[in-house]
């Protein structure tokens, strides 16, 4: 293939990025917004929307497309964070007990989606939209007439004047509001501290019961980055550097310079001088490291150390969603994540391999929507208010929208596609208003507009999917049997 042809193919299978892209540049000309105040609210938004679209991977991978059912999760994060801001507690106890209650809710409620998308597949993206409005309205019974008028409630902060259902809007001010935003590096890395010296002790007293054969290089290493750990705490720059929750982006960029720089030498030394494997490529390594040292010299222009100077990033909420992608990467490794994929790819071959395809599907809907319940916390301690009819109504739509436009599809979704839609999706939502304002002296157009785009891409995606899923079986039904005797070649 020429490379005229890989770039149209290449174009025609980014269009929908390509096209966002000259949107979003489009609209940050046309709001006359600064591109610091741009930045910094984009980096709020992906920390607090990035890991609800990030929840959507798994059911793709399962093959049961679009889960517009997340809202579901959300549900059950917001039953939890009622009852934690009722009780009282505050900050990141009180998120942590907001996990640990939804969590349980979330799986019963993912086991039920799930069981139900099982009696209707191919048409779970229709079931899911249709019970998410369901949930709603039992959500609303729920929170309108049996808290206060069945199960008892009496905290006038909460409950509307009449004792009977909870009020509109909750502040989460003096509760959870930065919960989880705020929890400080040191904090994370005593946990990180705290989580090595218990898998050290663990594994010692597996070797001294006789339980494993050997104590290993890596309880040694272990053991090494748990002393390493400990004595950075102490040293007082480090220590004040690291007691701060937010991190500066550009002392982000840098340290993922440096980080992308020693792990490519510590590669290049591991494999052409310990293991002296000859036959070892040395470009990329080169060419990763050439590209950290070009990405550290953009930073000295103005505009961009601007932004990096202007941005500050919650370290505990980003450290979530790395952890996340790294999940969604790590899982096709298992052999859960081997058999989701064969179901998705065909159920049929599933079946026929033994696979329990039930089984499999109601796992990946249980995952999506735990990962889901999560999220909603997340935003909601992001946001600092909890719209108690309102906060989970539109979080499958606005998810699913940034995930198409990251490139994805109904039948394929990673994470590098949902990055890069809730970026470019987020990046309309913030400029889009003030672009109206710009144009038509009218901010609400540009409201209009962003929403617009929402479902237009959701539309437009279910459509395709249909053409696929359609049109080109019977295209293919319709083709001519090869004629009697005739030889059958393989491309």
């Amino acid at each position: 293939m020429s490379t005229k042809d890989k770039t149209i193919k290449a174009v025609l299978e980014n269009k929908v990025v390509i096209l966002f892209v000259l949107l979003c540049i489009a609209a940050i000309y046309a709001s006359k917004s600064p591109l610091t105040f741009v930045a910094s609210e984009l980096f709020t938004r992906f920390g607090r929307n990035g890991f609800t679209v990030l929840s959507l991977l798994i059911p793709v991978l399962a093959g049961m497309g679009l889960n517009f059912g997340i809202v579901i999760g959300a549900i059950a994060a917001q039953i939890s964070v009622f009852w934690v801001v009722y009780w009282g507690y505050t900050g990141i106890t009180g998120f942590l007990l907001c996990v640990l209650m939804a969590t349980p809710i979330a799986v019963f409620f993912g086991w039920l989606v799930g069981r139900l998308f099982n009696k209707m597949k191919g048409a779970e993206m229709i079931a899911g939209l249709v019970l998410g409005y369901f949930a709603d309205g039992l959500y609303q019974l729920f929170f309108l007439y049996i808290i206060g008028g069945i199960i008892p409630a009496d905290n006038p902060r909460l409950i509307i004047s009449g004792g009977i259902g909870v009020k509109n809007t909750i502040d989460l001010a003096d509760n959870l509001k930065y919960a989880l935003d705020t929890v400080s590096m040191l904090t994370i890395l005593k946990l990180t501290f705290a989580a090595m010296l218990a898998a050290g002790v663990i594994k010692l007293i597996l070797y001294f019961t006789r339980k494993a054969g050997s104590i290993g290089e890596n309880v040694l290493l272990m053991v090494a980055a748990v002393a390493g750990f400990a004595a950075i705490t102490l040293i007082p720059p480090l220590t004040n550097f690291l007691s701060t929750d937010r991190l500066l982006l550009l002392d982000a960029v840098t340290i993922g310079i440096v980080i992308a720089i020693v792990s490519q030498l510590w590669q290049l030394v591991s494999n052409k001088i310990i293991k002296k494997k000859q036959d070892y490529p040395i470009m990329r390594p080169l060419i990763v490291i050439a590209a950290a040292i070009g990405v550290y010299f953009t930073t000295y222009l103005k505009p961009v150390e601007d932004i990096l100077l202007f941005v500050r990033i919650p370290v505990m909420t980003y450290l979530c969603i790395v952890a996340l992608c790294l999940f969604n990467s790590l899982i096709l490794r298992t052999r859960l994540g081997q058999n989701m994929r064969t179901v998705g790819q065909s159920q049929v071959v599933a079946n026929a391999a033994g696979l329990d395809v039930d089984r499999y599907r109601i796992i990946a809907m249980i995952i999506s929507t735990v990962l889901a319940c999560w999220g909603q916390l997340i935003y909601l301690q992001n946001m600092g208010t909890f719209s108690t009819y309102g906060a989970h109504t539109q979080v499958g739509q606005f998810a699913i929208a940034a995930l198409l436009v990251g490139g994805a599809s109904v039948q394929k979704a990673d994470n590098k596609q949902a990055i890069i839609g809730v970026i470019l999706f987020h990046t309309l939502f913030i400029v889009a208003p003030q672009a109206g304002q710009e144009l038509f002296n009218n901010a609400q157009l540009g409201e209009y507009f962003r929403v617009f785009v929402a479902y237009g891409v959701i539309a437009v995606s279910l459509a395709m999917h249909a053409w696929k899923t359609v049109v080109k079986p019977k295209t293919a039904a319709a083709a001519p049997p090869p004629a009697q005797g005739a030889a059958v070649t393989e491309s």
